[in-house]
């Protein structure tokens, strides 16, 4: 690519693979969880939250060990064969509905941790590498639409995943005879224990007629079956994270020779304009700048902690509230449908979206009028602010959790629209432009050389608490009315702009 490092693309598409594998994972981990174990939407969001908050934890531990050896690379190849085996782990089909759960849920969360760990080796690591190219500055100017196109990689690879989670999940189904319905899982599950209520009974018994392509005389053996073809479905899918994760590793391998290796002497070296290296940092420019990347830190978690229920109460929504009717591709073979299918208009439009943003901010720095990257940030915040008052106002009306349970569920004509969440997720992604690759920016442009993979680390773990966070959103949720839910929500993105905006100036003089 014309004006950028040779090794850019070869990064960015080892991050598209494995990012295309873990998107799959994202996209149903919540809903697998539930239809595997019989979990609530709130225990489920439980797992989910340490999990995600997991993978950016530990890419402390990433960040330290390469910082430490100098080997990103090898730390990076390491971290995609962790997450090979912790996908294989959970990718192995058990009998469901579950007879050892203790064992079996152990077992899955262990998968979990080992990808995490994968990751932590990974991703921060990739990120700093990615940093360590536009540290000569022949690049220097073109890190952040360097990083704009390395984040549009990775949505390449998580643009497809949900569809073929989607896809995997209901040929499963119809294999065995069934058509999907995102709410028979939890009946089912409540029918075999014997918790289910008189009125949601009624709607279970019509339910398994409706999906059933041979007549319903057991509904003990209907709700065990379609559990079983239903929970497969997600099995095979996880199977499809291993083989990407393997590509990724195949393309990080075959590109490697074109990244920078800071464990020579030549690749540790910042070059300056006239070729020399660049002047070392005293000690209190390296201390005003961890004070700065830490300030950044703390702020973006309420960011997160807002976008990242994407994979939470938004998806809860989406199964919930939305009339996915409207969204039924038949391929013949497979169908698509189910609420993971929204998991994938974000990454849709951040490859839609990326080179029209790369292009405003290009006709602005030409003008003069260019926002400095921390001010970009507290842009995003806002317009993530906006994207919460939109849900707000489309659920103005709708039951809250405990009244649409009492229902028995809703039918479609008491649904919305999909294109409400979809208005939501084209807000989300334009402040997720503003934010996240830009954020990664500042980050390699402000760490000091000798501790890029630990603030790599340190950003993606204010996102681990960001993450951690997102279950709470599930209790809200279950708790207030729904328009209250999106409200939190629209609170901490405004007052994460605040917060930014305040510091804007002592920013873009540490950055200088």
């Amino acid at each position: 690519m014309k004006g950028h490092p040779k090794g850019l693309i070869g990064a960015a598409l080892s991050n598209m693979g494995e990012r295309f594998g873990f998107y799959i994972m994202m996209a149903i981990l919540t809903l697998f969880l539930a239809s595997k174990f019989g979990l609530t939407d709130a225990q489920a969001l439980v797992i989910y939250s340490i999990f995600y908050a997991l993978i950016y934890v530990l890419a402390l531990v990433g960040g330290v060990i390469a910082d430490r050896t100098q080997r990103y690379k090898r730390t990076i190849v390491w971290g995609l064969l962790l997450m090979m085996t912790g996908y294989a782990l959970i990718a192995i089909p058990t009998a469901t509905p579950v007879s050892q759960m203790g064992l079996m849920l152990t077992l899955t969360c262990l998968g979990l941790l080992v990808i995490a760990l994968g990751n932590g080796f990974f991703k921060g690591n990739l990120q700093a590498v990615v940093g360590q190219m536009y540290d000569d500055t022949r690049y220097a100017e073109k890190r952040d639409t360097g990083f704009q196109i390395f984040y549009m990689f990775i949505n390449i690879g998580a643009l497809f995943a949900p569809f073929i989670a989607v896809g995997i999940r209901n040929w499963s189904l119809q294999s065995h005879g069934f058509l999907y319905n995102a709410d028979l899982p939890k009946y089912a599950h409540q029918f075999l224990q014997g918790s289910i209520e008189p009125t949601a009974m009624g709607r279970f018994t019509e339910m398994a007629s409706e999906v059933s392509r041979t007549p319903v005389t057991d509904l003990n053996a209907f709700a065990a079956d379609y559990l079983s073809a239903f929970t497969t479905g997600f099995h095979y899918a996880f199977i499809a994270a291993v083989v990407l994760m393997a590509v990724s590793l195949m393309i990080f391998l075959f590109n490697q020779k074109k990244l920078p290796d800071p464990s020579t002497k030549k690749g540790m070296e910042a070059k300056a304009a006239d070729g020399t290296a660049a002047p070392m940092m005293d000690t209190k420019e390296i201390k005003q700048r961890i004070y700065a990347l830490f300030a950044v830190f703390a702020v973006v978690i309420f960011f997160w902690f807002s976008f990242h229920q994407n994979g939470a109460t938004l998806t809860y929504f989406a199964r919930d509230y939305t009339d996915l009717s409207r969204i039924d591709l038949d391929l013949g073979f497979t169908r698509i449908q189910g609420a993971e299918v929204f998991q994938s208009v974000n990454p849709v439009l951040v490859v839609l979206l990326t080179f029209p943003i790369i292009g405003l901010f290009a006709a602005l720095r030409r003008r003069g009028k260019e926002p400095s990257t921390p001010r970009k940030i507290a842009i995003g915040m806002g317009i993530a602010a906006l994207a919460y008052i939109l849900m707000m106002l489309g659920s103005v009306g709708l039951p809250d959790a405990a009244t649409r349970e009492a229902m028995g569920g809703l039918s479609n004509a008491m649904r919305v629209t999909p294109w409400l969440l979809t208005g939501t997720y084209f807000i989300l992604t334009i402040a997720e432009l503003f934010i996240s690759p830009l954020g990664l920016s500042f980050v390699s442009k402000v760490a000091p050389p000798h501790l890029q993979g630990l603030m790599q680390g340190c950003w993606l773990a204010a996102t681990a608490v960001g993450n951690l966070l997102v279950m709470v959103g599930g209790f809200f949720y279950e708790s207030l009315p729904l328009w209250g839910t999106w409200l939190v929500f629209v609170c901490a993105c405004a007052l994460s702009m605040g917060a930014m905006l305040a510091m804007v100036k002592w920013l873009e003089r540490v950055a200088r």
